[in-house]
């Protein structure tokens, strides 16, 4: 009954959604291109005087502040910061009651250096043994320069336990960036999925680049020092820069924002995945070796073996550049990693993919390619049940500005797309149904456009739904005699 009553609801709220949808939208022969013309605040970045940049009060105040699950099951965080004048301290105190910190965690002190730019001093602390479901309160720095903060642990690993994630890509640090943002803070969203490309300091060159690097992270500061960002790299952290000598990719990245790869047995902080309520998260590395025999692709192939449907139903992909794109902003630039992961995300019944990369939003069918090869097959990508969703979510608002072009026809893949600033959510309801939304920065405020009930890719076969319906009802009878 209570199962009825939750899928009622995500109908009477999809049905809702869908009547937001207006007139200026066209028809192609597979799905909408929308005609939607934006017209808002230039693409470019906000200064570093204005408030959203300031700098805490008191000296060495921790500053940048973001935290990201620091486990494989969701009871561990990592809480970053940076102090600019001395290392100080790299305690946390926490605790579960506002202004009582009963626990203490220590952490590390890190610094680099980019072209002649030092940076402030890192703190990386991990606090574990959390409590599932549970709120936190955290303090870091010392006397009156201490500054506090607070995060929500996730619900324990079930596999009907209800969660709501934010997805956001290519954000920067323009007003548009800034829109984005404050609407993602309102959505009630509880954990980031961020599909790369955080700052655009790259945009910059010399000393600014390491200097945009630290505005955005006060930037962001405001939702990331309250909630798990779960990283992903996109080509804008590679930071590959000669002519000044700086030749280690990602090296501010990397040195930023840690993510818990060995938790997931990876070899490298750039794929990993976690576990959190009922979603398994799987993040991808596009610039990185993936190819058959590399350790990116033994890895996955390793961890695509250890997902249990039965206790995180919902497999979810994160990755840079999207397999499906029909924009001409870097059209077709996924297909190498696609031909060789593509089959994989099928096989395993991989329910939603996730990339940015593309400054636009774009949502697939479900699709597959994998019949193809160099001498015989389909051409073209075809209907697939077992096939993931592609979502491309890369219109954060960056100084790049939107990739306006979409390519025509709409080919028959594609259900919708548009080029307009925005963000997605992801509400898992249960095991078996999830609310996602795309909504839309329309001058300054959010509007939904394009809404979707996903279906679980595992329990959407009959004899698994039998199977779960057959159990609830023994659950239910047993409830009832004991009553």
């Amino acid at each position: 009954m209570v199962e009825l009553k939750g899928i009622l609801l995500l109908v009477i709220r999809f049905l809702f959604a869908s009547l937001i949808f207006l007139s200026f939208f066209r028809e192609g022969n597979a799905g909408i291109t929308s005609t939607f013309i934006r017209a808002e605040w230039p693409s470019v970045d906000i200064p570093l005087d204005n408030e959203v940049f300031s700098i805490p009060k008191g000296h060495n105040a921790p500053q940048q502040v973001h935290i990201t699950q620091g486990d494989y099951d969701g009871k561990a965080v990592i809480i970053s910061w940076v102090t600019a004048d001395e290392p100080g301290s790299s305690k946390v105190q926490y605790g579960t009651s506002e202004e009582k910190y009963g626990f203490t965690a220590e952490g590390t002190v890190t610094k680099y250096t980019f072209y002649k730019y030092n940076s402030g001093y890192i703190h990386h602390c991990l606090v574990d043994g959390l409590e599932y479901d549970t709120k936190y309160y955290y303090k870091i720095g010392s006397g009156d320069s201490s500054r506090k903060f607070w995060f929500q642990t996730p619900p324990k690993i079930d596999p009907n336990a209800s969660y709501k994630f934010g997805i956001i890509g290519d954000l920067g640090q323009t007003f548009n960036s800034l829109s984005t943002l404050e609407h993602y803070i309102q959505s009630g969203g509880q954990t980031v999925l961020f599909l790369g490309d955080l700052s655009y300091a790259d945009r910059y060159q010399y000393n600014d680049v390491g200097i945009r690097w630290d505005s955005w992270g006060r930037f962001v500061e405001r939702s990331a020092a309250y909630q798990p960002w779960i990283w992903t790299a996109g080509n804008h952290e590679i930071d590959y820069m000669p002519y000044m000598g700086e030749v280690v990719p990602f090296k501010s990245f990397l040195h930023r924002y840690p993510t818990p790869y060995a938790a997931s047995k990876s070899t490298n902080p750039l794929w990993y995945s976690i576990r959190r309520a009922s979603a398994h998260i799987i993040v991808l590395s596009s610039y990185s070796a993936f190819v058959k025999y590399t350790p990116q692709w033994m890895w996955l192939g390793e961890e695509l073996e250890r997902v249990d449907r039965g206790k995180t139903p919902w497999l979810v992909v994160l990755m840079h550049v999207p397999f499906y794109n029909s924009n001409e902003a870097h059209f077709m630039e996924g297909e190498s990693m696609r031909s060789v992961f593509e089959e994989w995300f099928v096989r395993y019944k991989v329910d939603v993919v996730l990339a940015g990369h593309v400054h636009a939003y774009e949502r697939s069918h479900r699709i597959s390619n994998i019949r193809y090869n160099v001498s015989s097959g389909e051409r073209y990508p075809v209907p697939d049940k077992s096939a993931p969703i592609y979502l491309t979510v890369g219109d954060g608002g960056n100084q790049e500005g939107l990739a306006g072009k979409f390519r025509d026809p709409q080919p028959d893949y594609s259900a919708f797309r548009e080029a307009s600033y925005g963000h997605s959510t992801l509400e898992i309801m249960n095991r078996t149904h999830a609310l996602y939304h795309w909504n839309r920065n329309d001058d300054g405020k959010k509007v939904p456009i394009d809404s979707m009930i996903l279906h679980n890719q595992y329990w959407a076969s009959n004899r698994r739904r039998r199977k779960l319906k057959k159990q609830t009802l023994m659950r239910l009878v047993g409830e009832t005699a004991a009553y």
